[in-house]
C-alpha cells in the first residue's frame, strides 16, 4: 500500500491511498490496483480484457485524469497472467470477462470504504463488451459507462439494445475499429447513448472526455 498526492500547478488536490488488490472470481484471482481517498465522487472501474497488465504500473493518463476529477479508481485485470500468456483468444470470451467483472462489482459492495459509492465503468478493447453486459445485468449498481473505441459489439445486439445507463463512446476516426464501434453504438437506445470523436493519438482529450462523462453521471459527491 502506498500514498500519492495529485496536484495542479503545485496546489495539492487530494491524497490517494494506492493498494494492490486481488479479487476472487470463479476459481481465479483477479489482480488490480485501487486508488482511494475519503469523500470521492464515485468509483471508476477500469477493466482490462485483452492482455494482462501489471497492476504495479498504474501511471496512465486516464487513471490520473479520473482521479483529478474526484474519482477513486480501480484498475482490474479480467484475465490472469497465465491466461493472457497461453491463450491468445482468452480476451474474446466476453461471457467470462463479464462474469468476472460482475464478481468484482460484488466485491466492491462488501468493502466498507467503497460499498456506497456510485460506480462508473471505463473500458477499451474487448473489455467494452464486458462492461456493456455487466451494465445490463446490474443496472441499479452502474451509474455510467465509457467505451474507448474497442469492441462493444462483442457484447451482442441484445445487451446493447437493453442498455439503460448513460453510455459514451469515445472514438477516433483513425481507429481501425471505428466502423465496428459505430455499428455497435447504433444499437444503443438514443436516450442513453453519446458519441464523442477525438483526434487520433490524443490521450489527453480521451481521458478528459471520459472524466467529463462520468462526472455528469455522478454529479453529487458521496461520502466514502
Amino acid at each position: 500500500m502506498r500514498w500519492h498526492e495529485l496536484n495542479d500547478g503545485g496546489r495539492s488536490i487530494v491524497k490517494l491511498r494506492n493498494t494492490l488488490i486481488s479479487i476472487p472470481a470463479s476459481g481465479v484471482w483477479l489482480d488490480g490496483m485501487l486508488a482511494h481517498a475519503p469523500d470521492v465522487r464515485g468509483l471508476a472501474v477500469l477493466p482490462a480484457g485483452d492482455t494482462y497488465q501489471s497492476p504495479r504500473i498504474d501511471g496512465s493518463r486516464l487513471s490520473a485524469t479520473l482521479q483529478e476529477a474526484g474519482f477513486a479508481t480501480m484498475t482490474l485485470n479480467l484475465l490472469t497472467r497465465q491466461e493472457s500468456a497461453r491463450d491468445p483468444d482468452a480476451g474474446f470470451n466476453v461471457s467470462r470477462l463479464a462474469a468476472r467483472l460482475l464478481a468484482a462489482i460484488e466485491w466492491v459492495g462488501h468493502q466498507p470504504p467503497l460499498a456506497n459509492l456510485a460506480i462508473g465503468l471505463v473500458a477499451s478493447g474487448t473489455a467494452c463488451g464486458a462492461v456493456v453486459r455487466a451494465a445490463t445485468s446490474l443496472p441499479e449498481r452502474i451509474a455510467g459507462l465509457v467505451c474507448i473505441g474497442g469492441r462493444a459489439d462483442l457484447a451482442g445486439a441484445a445487451p446493447l439494445r437493453a442498455l439503460t445507463r448513460p453510455t459514451r463512446f469515445i472514438v477516433s476516426r483513425a481507429d481501425p475499429e471505428a466502423a465496428i464501434a459505430e455499428r455497435a453504438f447504433a444499437l444503443i437506445p438514443k436516450a442513453v447513448g453519446d458519441w464523442r470523436e477525438v483526434p487520433p493519438d490524443d490521450p489527453r482529450q480521451t481521458a478528459s472526455a471520459a472524466a467529463e462523462w462520468l462526472t455528469s453521471c455522478m454529479p453529487v459527491a458521496n461520502s466514502a
